[in-house]
């Protein structure tokens, strides 16, 4: 008889639950006050993923500020010379991410009248955007339903509900997206995702995470281990 392994099972529901309102309480009392929460530009929303991406926040804000004061818009961004781009990006890093971010300005210009689509599978066709840039986009962007697993996220995923295992493995990857998307509520999306990401940056974080004052300590599979 041929054997196959067991699924690993979701969270139940009143589990879920508990972890949203926890959450959310949490973010009400904790949430930072970031320029890229308060707007719904795409464009601008964009800008702040990419920055944010292997880059710490206090490191952003004065970059994100001076881009947008530049390149306000995806037909500027998308006209402008690329070593200018480049220098303009200086000193954060991973040169890449500036050439992708105009070439994804210039994308939408040629394709979508300036404009990005809310659509997954439309964004996921934009080389420089991913699963979970796609994701922060829907759901901060147009307040879509939309689940994401960055770093933070992954991490919290990880040490709530899953506790074992090797947390890079791809078939772990895979359960963590399915987990983000199955604790992720048909309400707040917007304030749930934020929640998720500010949650991991600053209160589970992986080197000093505070679980002696988590409100996740009595059902976390990492606490309770």
């Amino acid at each position: 008889m041929l054997h196959t392994r067991r699924a690993h099972p979701l969270p139940a529901p009143p589990l879920r639950q508990r972890f949203r309102r926890n959450l959310l309480a949490w973010y009400r009392v904790n949430g930072r006050d970031l320029p890229w929460r308060n707007t719904a530009d795409p464009y601008h929303i964009l800008v702040s993923e990419i920055m944010l991406q292997q880059t710490q926040v206090d490191r952003v804000l004065p970059k994100y500020h001076e881009w947008l004061g530049k390149y306000p818009s995806f037909a500027v961004l998308a006209e402008a010379k690329p070593a200018e781009v480049t220098k303009t990006w200086y000193p954060l890093g991973y040169n890449i991410r500036p050439r992708r971010l105009q070439s994804i300005a210039q994308q939408a210009v040629e394709k979508y009248d300036g404009r990005l689509p809310s659509d997954h599978d439309t964004l996921m066709s934009f080389k420089g955007i991913g699963a979970y840039t796609a994701g922060a986009i829907r759901s901060f962007a147009f307040r879509e339903r939309a689940a994401i697993l960055d770093t933070n996220v992954a991490r919290v995923l990880f040490r709530i509900f899953v506790g074992k295992g090797d947390p890079k493995a791809h078939a772990m990857k895979k359960r963590l997206w399915a987990l983000s998307a199955a604790v992720l509520p048909h309400k707040h999306v917007f304030d749930f995702n934020q929640a998720l990401m500010d949650f991991g940056a600053t209160h589970c974080s992986a080197r000093k995470p505070k679980c002696p004052a988590c409100p996740m300590r009595r059902f976390c599979k990492s606490a309770t281990a």
